[in-house]
Order: C-alpha cells, then structure tokens, then sequence
C-alpha cells in the first residue's frame, strides 16, 4: 500500500554560504526531478516568496519517505515539514462514532 505524503521544504542553509548554497541547488534540483520522473513525487511546486517548495510524495513507508528526503544532495541544508495525507475516498468522517460505539 502507497501512502501520500505533503513536504514542505524551505531553505536553510547551515554551514555554509548563501552563495555556495545557490551553487549547489541545482543538484537538489537534479536529485527531485528524477523523483518526479519515477513517478515517486506525484507534484512539485515552488513556494513563491517561501524560499523552498511542496513536493506531494507516493511512497511506501515513512522509512521509505525520510530515505528519500535525505538522500537529496542539498538535504543538510534544508528543512522539512512532513504531512501525512489521505485520499477523500479512503477517509471514513464517521468512524470515530462507529469506534466509540463498539467500545460500549
């Protein structure tokens, strides 16, 4: 079973400069477009005045999902804010009713 997975990742770039970073970014960039390709991240877009962006990811596991997170060269010097996310037709809006009836 695939599990989807929102990723807010937003510059932060530690240890070295502004400049070196802009430098490398396009190894990052290299690194997710061939996630994109493979079909592992299902959407990517820039966070406009964000320095950073929104990556939708299709993976097996939340092992798989960090794998894959800080295998991206430029991964040290970024921050990630990980949500998990259902599709409406799996979402059940009255199953903790029906939980809380058959603990009676």
């Amino acid at each position: 079973m695939m599990a989807l997975f929102a990723v807010l990742a937003t510059q932060h770039p530690v240890g070295i400069s502004a400049d070196e970073f802009r430098r490398r970014l396009p190894e990052g960039f290299a690194y997710t477009r061939a996630l994109v390709d493979k079909g592992i991240i299902k959407h990517s877009w820039i966070r406009v005045g964000a320095s950073g962006g929104l990556l939708i990811y299709d993976v097996g596991s939340h092992e798989e999902l960090l794998s894959l997170l800080y295998a991206n060269p430029v991964s040290p010097h970024l921050e990630f804010e990980v949500i998990p996310l259902a599709q409406p037709a799996e979402f059940d809006p009255v199953a903790h009713e029906k939980a809380g009836t058959s603990a009676r």
